[in-house]
């Protein structure tokens, strides 16, 4: 029953209710008044028909005493509205009556009253209706002569009490009928005012703040009516109506509507605000949505410099090749850039509420976020730099992470940057290997003019010694075998100074594919003998460089002989090519070979002075070492990587011959002379 009343119409609602009151004041009055009046009448019949007896009474007293019967029946007659009237004489013998159809006999005794009782009445049933018998005494002198009934109907009195209730309840029906329209005309009106009003709500809602159709702008005192700013508190508040304001302020205050108001009920927008409680509630929606409309236009200046800012920095973010997230207090992650998602192989969108265990293998994993969380509870940066082992080879990374602090200075979460510097670690370590280069090159230059004196004047005594000894003796011999071997340290000397670069140099420009082949040229033949193929791909640009031929043709040579001793035995294959890169301006020299390969602890000492991999008496471990001191001197620069890349165009191998790893030598040469890297 509730449910259904809640979900009638407030017009309904109300229409009800009116006819509730009046139909429960009806039900309530009408038993009340109905008593009221029924014993109000019968009262008021009491009081007549005693006083009817009385009447009756005295007029009766000279006919009783002439016994004049005939001026008794005149008076008899005229009953009016009495049922009967007779008089007895002192005997209670009945003189005359109003009865047409004779006197009843049992009514004699029916009502019985004393000499000195005065008028009583009694209910009488006639078995047909109810009767009030009203009895006087007829006293002359102190005795009675006789006694005057006077019957009055109490059905009567009824019937006109039942009229007077039907009155009443026709009065009560029309009252209710006119409010009824009433009621409907009032809750049509209120419920049209709710109507606008929830029309109003909804517009409110749904954020339509622009036009508002209750109340014109001019019922509102501010900025478009141009209050005088300094005066009007109206003004200052921006968005207050002037019936808000007290009366004293008004008249300090000038909205010019029109002339200045001497008071507030002057003023013609206070005028126009007085109303009831729904002008007063539609009012208040409109001051309401008007402070609404400036507060959501400012959010939404608010939420556009916000996204535009948020896209700056999403932009910012994911250009930068930096793998940044940030992850909160439980170490779930809030944020991170497209690099960082790139790197766990997922989405931005995919990574958010993820953490650590379900993007990294577990150790990492774990190491990961025992730091997070150390951050968390000390605070302190962390600034490293780590290694990292993957499928794609060793990268080196420099790792910092910070706490993320709010407003209140409390730790919210941890932001990390890890930044690739797998190449600088590259430039830094071909750095220090480039000092320890040098370092050893003045240190070999030094040692090298040192020995280059005593060592020349040691071989040249052999040879004189050797030129007055018979070449059959054995003191020719043991000499020859100093001259070889002063020989083979004058070679080691003048390969320390050409590593220490203290060599005088004759450079020129010369062709660079010319100083290859010739190179090419003079072992191609000795190493065909051990099925060792040499393949030339050279530019066909000829290009051009300023150097010194015979320090580069001996840079080639030292390549290729590398090479050709890290084939194995059943033969293999040597590139070598040549490549102009005008943009960049260098020309490229590689020498790739199919032999067995350098690990990685010898490719980080290869260019070391006497360091070599060769058998003891096979190699003196200058080679490369001289070879990176005459590029160097080129402003060059020489490299190797072992095994091949897995992109290298490598010819076939002649038949027999294995296939080792690989390794390739690359030099870089500048074509302007000026210039290095």
């Amino acid at each position: 029953m509730k449910t259904l009343f809640s979900r009638l119409k407030f017009e309904t609602k109300l229409n009800l209710g009116i006819i509730a009151i009046v139909l429960g004041m009806a039900l309530v009055l009408l038993p009340v008044v109905a008593r009221m009046t029924s014993t109000a009448m019968v009262e008021e019949n009491k009081l007549r028909g005693i006083a009817m007896a009385e009447s009756l009474a005295a007029r009766a007293v000279d006919p009783l005493l002439a016994q004049d019967y005939l001026r008794l029946r005149n008076m008899v007659g005229e009953t009016g509205d009495m049922v009967y009237a007779f008089v007895q004489n002192a005997d209670g013998r009945v003189v005359t009556h109003s009865f047409p159809k004779g006197f009843p006999v049992d009514l004699m005794q029916a009502n019985a009253v004393g000499d000195e009782q005065g008028i009583h009445v009694q209910l009488l049933d006639t078995g047909q209706i109810f009767i009030y018998d009203f009895a006087a005494p007829v006293v002359v002198a102190g005795e009675r002569i006789g006694t005057v009934r006077v019957g009055l109907s109490k059905s009567r009195i009824s019937g006109t009490t039942r009229q007077l209730v039907s009155a009443i309840a026709t009065m009560f029906g029309g009252v209710l009928l006119a409010a009824m329209a009433l009621g409907s005309i009032f809750a049509r009106t209120v419920t049209q005012r709710l109507g606008e009003l929830r029309s109003h709500a909804e517009e409110l809602v749904t954020g339509s703040l622009e036009t508002l159709a209750i109340l014109p702008k001019e019922h509102f005192c501010w900025e478009i009516m141009h209050c005088r700013e300094n005066e009007c508190p109206a003004h200052q508040d921006r968005m207050r109506r002037c019936w808000l304001i007290p009366e004293t302020k008004c008249a300090s205050h000038a909205c010019k509507l029109g002339p200045k108001p001497a008071s507030c009920h002057d003023c013609p927008v206070f005028q126009q605000s007085v109303g009831d409680e729904i002008q007063d509630l539609s009012e208040t929606f409109d001051f309401m949505a008007y402070t609404l409309r400036d507060h959501i236009r400012g959010l939404r200046e608010a939420q556009q410099i916000l996204t535009r800012q948020q896209r700056l920095l999403s932009t910012v973010l994911d250009m930068n090749p930096d793998l940044i997230s940030m992850v909160d207090t439980r170490m779930v992650y809030q944020a991170a850039n497209r690099a960082f998602a790139q790197s766990v192989g997922k989405s931005v969108a995919e990574i958010q509420g993820l953490n650590d265990f379900h993007l990294f293998p577990e150790d990492e994993a774990e190491r990961r976020n025992l730091e997070g969380r150390e951050v968390l509870v000390t605070g302190k940066r962390v600034d490293r730099q780590e290694r990292v082992d993957g499928q794609k080879g060793q990268k080196w990374f420099h790792v910092v992470q910070i706490p993320v602090h709010d407003e209140s200075g409390h730790i919210v979460g941890l932001m990390r940057m890890d930044r690739d510097i797998t190449d600088i670690k590259a430039y830094e370590q071909q750095l220090i290997q480039a000092q320890k280069m040098e370092s050893i090159g003045k240190l070999a230059g030094g040692v090298a003019h040192e020995i280059n004196t005593p060592l020349g004047i040691i071989l040249g005594y052999a040879q004189l010694l050797k030129d007055d000894t018979p070449p059959e003796s054995q003191q020719a011999q043991d000499l020859g075998i100093i001259e070889k071997q002063a020989k083979v340290c004058r070679k080691i000397v003048a390969d320390l100074l050409g590593f220490s670069r203290q060599a005088v140099s004759d450079k020129r420009e010369m062709c660079f594919n010319n100083s290859v082949m010739e190179s090419v040229s003079l072992v191609r033949h000795s190493f065909s003998l051990d099925r060792v193929e040499i393949v030339t791909r050279l530019d066909d640009s000829f290009p051009i460089i300023y150097g010194d031929p015979e320090r580069l043709k001996q840079v080639w040579l030292n390549l290729l002989n590398n090479a050709k001793d890290a084939i194995p035995k059943g033969g293999g294959v040597i590139v070598v090519s040549t490549q102009l890169n005008t943009p960049q301006g260098i020309v490229t020299m590689q020498v790739m070979d199919s032999g067995m390969g350098i690990d990685e602890a010898a490719k980080k000492k290869i260019f070391d002075p006497f360091f070599t991999t060769k058998a003891v008496g096979q190699g003196t471990g200058l080679g490369l070492s001289v070879s990176f001191g005459i590029i160097k001197d080129h402003m060059g620069e020489i490299r190797v990587d072992s095994p091949l890349p897995a992109d290298a165009d490598f010819p076939p191998l002649p038949p027999g011959a294995g296939r080792g790893p690989g390794t390739v030598f690359t030099v870089d040469i500048p074509l302007d002379h000026h210039s290095g890297f």
